[in-house]
Parts: C-alpha cells; sequence; structure tokens
C-alpha cells in the first residue's frame, strides 16, 4: 500500500522518538516536523533530510500529502491541537494523556468516529513485548479471574512543571490495566491520596486504590522522589500470579503457579467445615520468552495499520478518554482528603 504520509508535531523530548519511529516503518512517509523552534526541529531531523520543518501548524494540515499527524506536545494544548487535524480531515496520534479534561476527550472521540478517522493514544507501554504478552495470558484464561493488581511505578525523577506525579506517571499503569484486563473487567470507583513533601507546588507521591464490580481491587503507587527505580506490575489470579519486573531484562515477566485454593463448603461434610477451608498451592515458575522489540515501533506500525484497515486502534480515544476519566476521579479524590469516587461514563 502506498505509504501514509505523516508529520510529527512537536521536536521536544518525546518527538524525536517519534520521527526516529516514523522513519522506520515503512507504511508511514514523514513528511513534516513541526515546532514552535524550527532550529531545533532542524537539529532533530540533521543536515541531510527530506523532511521539511516549520513552524506553522496551519501549513501542515493544508498539506494534501498529509493524511495523519502525530501529536508531542503539552497535554494543555492538545484539544485544540487534535481538533484542529480531525477537522482538517487528518487521522491522530497522540501523546498521554488524551487531554486534560474528559469532557474534551469525549469531544474527540465523538468528533474522530463521526468524521470515519482513526484517533489513537500513545500509550507506548501497551505495544512492549512483555505487556502484549500479559494481555495474552489473561485474556486467554491462563491465570483465571484476576482477584488484585499491584503496581509500583517509582523513581528519582523530574519533578514536571505543569501537572503532578498523578498525572505524570499513573496514565501509563491505568493504561496497562485497561489494556490487559477482560474487556468487562472496567473500574467503577477509584480513591487516591497524595503528598507534597519537598514543597513543589505539586504532589510529589500518589497512591491510588481502584474498585472493579465484585471484589476486585487494583493497587498503583507513582512517585518521583524515590532514589531507587521501581516499576514492577503483579496481577494475581485464581489459578495463577503475573509478575511484571520492567528492569529485569533477564525476566521481565514470570507466571507462579502459586496461590490460596478456597474449597467450597458444600463439597464439605458437616464436621470438616469447621476446618480451615483455605489450601496454599506451590508450583513451578514459568518464564515465556519475548522478543526484544522497540515498543514504539509497534505504536507507529499499530496506527498505519488501523489507518488503512479503518479500524479502531488498540489503543484509541475511548482507552484513553477511559484513563483521563480515572485520573479526573482520582484527583477529585485527592481533593476530596482522600474519598472514594465514582468513576464517570460507560466508555
Amino acid at each position: 500500500m502506498k505509504p501514509i504520509g505523516l508529520a510529527v508535531i512537536g521536536a521536544g523530548y518525546w518527538g524525536p522518538n517519534l520521527v526516529r519511529n516514523a522513519q522506520a516503518t515503512p507504511a508511514l512517509r514523514l513528511e513534516w516536523l513541526c515546532d514552535l523552534d524550527t532550529d531545533r526541529a532542524r537539529s532533530v531531523l540533521g543536515p541531510y533530510t527530506t523532511v521539511r520543518t516549520t513552524d506553522s501548524y496551519e501549513q501542515v494540515l493544508a498539506d494534501p500529502k498529509v493524511t495523519a499527524v502525530a501529536i508531542a506536545t503539552p497535554a494543555a494544548t492538545h484539544f485544540d491541537l487534535v481538533r484542529a487535524a480531525l477537522e482538517a480531515g487528518k487521522h491522530v496520534l497522540v501523546e498521554k494523556p488524551l487531554t486534560p479534561s474528559s469532557a474534551e476527550a469525549a469531544k474527540l472521540v465523538d468528533l474522530a468516529e463521526e468524521a470515519g478517522l482513526t484517533l489513537m493514544c500513545d500509550h507506548t507501554y501497551c505495544y512492549t513485548p512483555a505487556v502484549r504478552k500479559i494481555r495474552e495470558l489473561v485474556h486467554g484464561g491462563e491465570i483465571g479471574e484476576v482477584q488484585f493488581v499491584d503496581s509500583v511505578r517509582i523513581n528519582l525523577g523530574l519533578v514536571q512543571p505543569d501537572v503532578d506525579v498523578l498525572w505524570d506517571l499513573a496514565p501509563h499503569d491505568l493504561s496497562i490495566l485497561d489494556f490487559v484486563l477482560p474487556q468487562g473487567m472496567r473500574p467503577v470507583a477509584v480513591a487516591a491520596q497524595a503528598a507534597d513533601p519537598i514543597v513543589a507546588g505539586r504532589a510529589c507521591v500518589a497512591y491510588l486504590t481502584l474498585w472493579f464490580a465484585g471484589e476486585t481491587m487494583a493497587h498503583v503507587h507513582v512517585n518521583w522522589l524515590s532514589p531507587t527505580k521501581i516499576r514492577t506490575t503483579v496481577i494475581g489470579g485464581s489459578r495463577r500470579t503475573i509478575v511484571w519486573d520492567d528492569l529485569n531484562p533477564q525476566q521481565r515477566v514470570s507466571v507462579h503457579d502459586r496461590g490460596v485454593d478456597l474449597t467450597p463448603a458444600s463439597r464439605l461434610a458437616p464436621d470438616e467445615r469447621r476446618a480451615a477451608l483455605i489450601s496454599y498451592r506451590v508450583g513451578d515458575i514459568q518464564v515465556p520468552a519475548l522478543p526484544e522489540r522497540e515498543a514504539l515501533r509497534s505504536v507507529m506500525e499499530e496506527f498505519a495499520t488501523a489507518i488503512h484497515e479503518g479500524r479502531p486502534a488498540l489503543t484509541d480515544g475511548r482507552a484513553g478518554l477511559r484513563v483521563v476519566r480515572l485520573l479526573e476521579a482520582a484527583s477529585r479524590s485527592i481533593a476530596a482528603g482522600g474519598s472514594k469516587e465514582l468513576v464517570e461514563g460507560d466508555s
């Protein structure tokens, strides 16, 4: 198929990664790099390139060679940039979060669907081989019914000037949960607590608890201040438990045949029911072989394929909207001192 003409918007922290992976994706043809600082854009591209640079977003959208745009700008700019692109008939890939507001995100989702355009969120972790494998295991029933999730994402990170740690780091974990859990398993409520121990003017440490229908819970810890970097997620099932350690390249994903079994009282004789109904299971640990592949390359390929096939991307606008709704509910909870907040919407 003819390559899709692409423009990357933003040459800051993430934009160069989009440029590099777009140029390595045969289904895409990079036409423009747009940034308010054109010198920076030219330095990203290097001296030997046919890609054009500009500081005019309008010029990019007016180019008939541009079929799609990839937006890597601050979250506060997303709504206006994505809306303008959709109204110009362009498909859109946008960095997380989709917007800082669920009302704005919902408008963009509706606009894209009405126009028949692809709106995709760059939830990059969802395209790592590890997370793709976890999704396969969960959706395939290998671990049984999901009983709990515990996720930790902490490091000595950069205190962002425009967002708190919740909106900076938690979108990764929330988008991963949205991606790997069964489709009918959505959070119904959330509570969060946060702190600013260094008086940075925004939360630097946050803890989120999510409730699902039934008794399933998830816990997410995000932190900019830890001198030790930890990125682990544990997904406990009724049959097996998945442990994902993103910092362990030799064993990123392990599947443990260990857990707790409960014998229903109906299966026991009356004189046995006083005895413990819980038994502990200790079995083997399996470590699936995972390919080494840059996740952002898979993001670009999924974006192009979704456009060509006219289908929603794996992390489409509705997935981005669900994440923003969770972040909003968590922010409301923090403002109310950690109250349990219902998650709005049915997307």
